[in-house]
């Protein structure tokens, strides 16, 4: 039974792809302006000093650990930096999915996707699917302690592979659409508050606390040229994964810029909060939803698709202190109900990670399930230092087609024409294989890019196998429904769906959908150009 019918799904799902699909044509790039003053003019909120303290979720999509404060001296963020200072950054905090709808209903429940059915990235859009019943959103407990729920900004990304009853947002600003292809990216300077969300929360409930989620998109690619701070192609430190071409190089420092955009943005954000009185008892929560927009990244178990940037300022949060603390962002959600003052149910899989309640982590556990067209089963566990992951489908090669991954990556492109000629180092052509090896365990200290595989090596066999065993226990623990194949009705419509689309987008960039290595590098050569690099 198809759970989609046409007339239904066409609309919404090119709406909710552009997480996945966000289209590279005619992006305008666009120019900063940080120095405008943030007039005080919104000082309104009337609620009691003793109240409880107001939470901010700012959520940045797909970014790594490039910013200044974690240690990359190319990128210019300042206004993080400053953050990173006023509060307490850590530096193992991960994501239980390098994709954004399995991770965002994961952290918004406290809850492993796998536990709840909301694995398989874009799942469940039409057909009813609920959490289980004992499960809720981290804004119903708020909303039961008093809270006043916000979803602000101009993407007003939820991306839940599940329908709730309940709203998760007492008040919304409503989708806004800018040019930047299929993906909103708003002017640097479009404030954040005095728009609906805000204004409704300030004439209905300025006396209670409330909590907020921001959502930036701009690192999830079309990525968006600094004219203020360009960095030098030549000057950037590509992973040994990747070849050392000018298109990679081009490429990257277009996402260094986009980080510094974003910076920007975070800068004018907190100065608009400040300005309306709304940092003086709040808590506030900086985080990347997963890993970086990149080849061998996001969409994958390596540190680059999982590994993000964790930063907490705000009431009752130590400053200047930097934590290596593991760290997984389904840990959000208890945390922020503990810092509140509420009880933390017993169901969530989240630990508590600030305060007298803390609970260390020895081990963060993620997975990888179906991503758009892309059928896949991956899972992982990593302590501080080892990293296992475990392919359950070790007889498909790394890059299967994905539809996304060949309309955003050019990097992609460029690796299969080297390929094919032969001209990849051994460690690049590791992700070109006809297969996957079934089992691969990284040692982080000594190889951080996870390139070594030391599965087969004798010397590792203990630890191979503790990891092998955390990894089994975890998912009878917790019931890792990924484990229960999907669909087949549901896997067609998701592989027509994306073969329909990627044929009408490379229609669109006047390409035929089997293009040729040298005409598709072309192309994004002035694709890159035309972006500022």
């Amino acid at each position: 039974m198809n759970l989609y019918p046409n007339v239904s799904h066409k609309l919404k799902h090119l709406l909710l792809i552009t997480c996945c699909i966000a289209s590279v044509t005619g992006c305008s790039t666009l120019v900063a302006n940080n120095e405008k003053t943030v007039k005080q003019t919104n000082k309104n909120i009337t609620q009691p000093a003793n109240k409880k303290p107001n939470v901010i979720w700012l959520v940045l999509e797909d970014i790594s650990l490039e910013v200044g404060s974690y240690g990359d001296t190319l990128v210019k963020t300042p206004n993080l930096d400053k953050l990173s200072k006023m509060g307490t950054r850590y530096t193992n905090a991960y994501a239980t999915s390098p994709v954004c709808s399995p991770t965002r209903s994961a952290f918004f429940t406290g809850m492993n996707q796998t536990s709840i059915g909301a694995h398989h990235h874009r799942s469940h859009l039409e057909d009813g699917y609920q959490l289980p019943q004992h499960v809720k959103m981290l804004s119903e407990y708020l909303r039961d302690e008093g809270y006043y729920n916000l979803l602000m900004g101009p993407k007003q990304k939820t991306d839940f592979n599940f329908s709730h009853i309940v709203s998760a947002f007492d008040a919304t600003d409503g989708e806004i659409k800018y040019s930047g292809g299929a993906y909103t990216h708003a002017p640097i300077d479009r404030k954040i508050l005095g728009h609906r969300a805000w204004n409704q929360y300030k004439k209905e409930a300025p006396e209670k606390p409330f909590f907020a989620q921001i959502n930036y998109s701009e690192t999830h690619r079309t990525f968006i040229a600094d004219p203020k701070n360009p960095i030098n192609p030549d000057d950037v430190k590509l992973p040994s994964y990747y070849p050392d071409h000018e298109l990679v190089r081009r490429d990257w420092a277009l996402y260094l810029e986009t980080v510094q955009t974003v910076d920007q943005k975070v800068g004018n954000l907190m100065a608009e909060l400040e300005a309306a009185g709304a940092l003086e008892n709040t808590i506030v929560f900086v985080f990347g939803d997963h890993g970086r927009a990149m080849l061998r990244d996001k969409q994958w178990l390596y540190d680059g698709g999982l590994r993000v940037p964790l930063i907490v300022f705000g009431k009752g949060i130590a400053q200047g202190k930097v934590s290596d603390e593991l760290v997984s962002l389904i840990d959000l959600a208890p945390t922020t109900l503990d810092m509140i003052g509420a009880d933390v149910p017993d169901y969530m899989e989240g630990h508590v990670f600030i305060g007298k309640n803390t609970k260390p982590r020895n081990h963060v556990f993620a997975q990888r399930d179906r991503c758009d067209e892309t059928d896949d089963r991956i899972r992982s566990v990593r302590g501080k230092r080892f990293h296992y992951i475990k392919n359950f489908y070790p007889e498909q090669p790394y890059t299967q087609f994905n539809a996304y991954k060949k309309l955003q990556y050019p990097v992609l492109t460029l690796m299969q024409k080297l390929h094919e000629e032969g001209k990849l180092t051994p460690t690049q052509a590791l992700f070109f294989a006809d297969s996957r090896p079934p089992e691969e365990l990284y040692d982080t200290y000594s190889d951080p890019e996870e390139v070594n595989n030391l599965a087969d090596d004798p010397r590792y066999k203990a630890q191979l196998a503790r990891m092998r065993s955390e990894l089994t226990n975890w998912q009878e623990r917790t019931g890792d429904m990924g484990m229960i194949d999907e669909a087949p009705e549901d896997i067609a419509y998701w592989d027509n769906f994306f073969a329909k689309h990627f044929k009408e987008e490379m229609n669109s960039r006047g390409l035929p959908a089997n293009v040729d290595h040298d005409t598709y590098l072309k192309w994004w050569d002035k694709f890159l150009k035309d972006l500022g690099k």
